[in-house]
């Protein structure tokens, strides 16, 4: 029988194991991506490198985007080895940009508020996972609120004005707690769907669901720090 990710219902256990297996992969993310932060921090030369030049902040998220994009169109045609790969390649490089909050924001301050995003993106989800109404109509308008929060930080990147930045991190709390839920639920549905017996295309969507929910919690932890983050003097 050929393989494709709408053939049959994978079991209740097996749902479990695929949604195990994006934490679990989630989880790597962040680690990686603290060690290369925490590198880049302590890296004098790192640090002259990617925050001297106003450039190279640049080339980094262009990286990212690239990343992304090949992980997430590419996905169906790589070796799971390769999408791993490029999963943990997309973690270092967003630890490295993730190091200029350090710089901004105290030490202190940063944990508080990375242990109140994760319970928040502990919660929903957890909602998305059990809940039984359908989030799928949250899609469309989660969408449209991420290019409109994207399109307002370019915007406030040449404005620099403080209030409008609160505001667009306001709404990026509320966009980023939506789409946790709703992508938690997308990923649950998607083992619902996949085909029996296929561990590589299992694989394959632990990696695009630990992406899309590593981006959820990294953009809702940023969002936060507005609120929570204590300014270096």
């Amino acid at each position: 029988m050929e393989n494709n990710f709408y053939a049959t219902h994978l079991s209740k256990g097996d749902t479990n194991v695929l949604m195990n297996s994006v934490y679990q992969w989630m989880m790597v993310g962040l680690l990686v991506s603290a060690l290369s932060a925490f590198m880049v921090t302590h890296s004098p030369y790192m640090l002259n490198l990617l925050f001297a030049n106003p450039y190279a902040i640049w080339v980094l998220f262009f990286i990212e985007i690239g990343l992304v994009i090949a992980i997430s169109a590419g996905i169906n045609k790589m070796d799971v080895s390769t999408a791993r790969t490029l999963f943990v390649l997309f973690s270092i490089v967003d630890g490295m940009t993730l190091a200029s909050i350090f710089l901004i924001y105290t030490e202190a301050s940063i944990v508080t508020t990375f242990f109140i995003a994760a319970m928040t993106f502990g919660v929903m989800s957890l909602y998305g996972y059990f809940t039984d109404s359908d989030l799928s109509s949250w899609g469309g308008i989660l969408f449209a609120g991420l290019i409109g929060i994207i399109i307002a930080l370019v915007v406030n990147f040449f404005l620099k004005s403080p209030a409008f930045e609160w505001w667009i991190s306001l709404i990026g709390v509320v966009i980023f707690v939506g789409l946790t839920a709703y992508d938690t639920q997308k990923i649950k549905q998607m083992g619902e769907t996949m085909s029996d017996g296929n561990p590589q295309s299992l694989s394959r969507v632990a990696i695009v669901g630990a992406l899309a929910l590593y981006l959820d919690f990294i953009n809702l932890f940023i969002m936060m720090l507005e609120f929570f983050g204590n300014r270096r003097n």
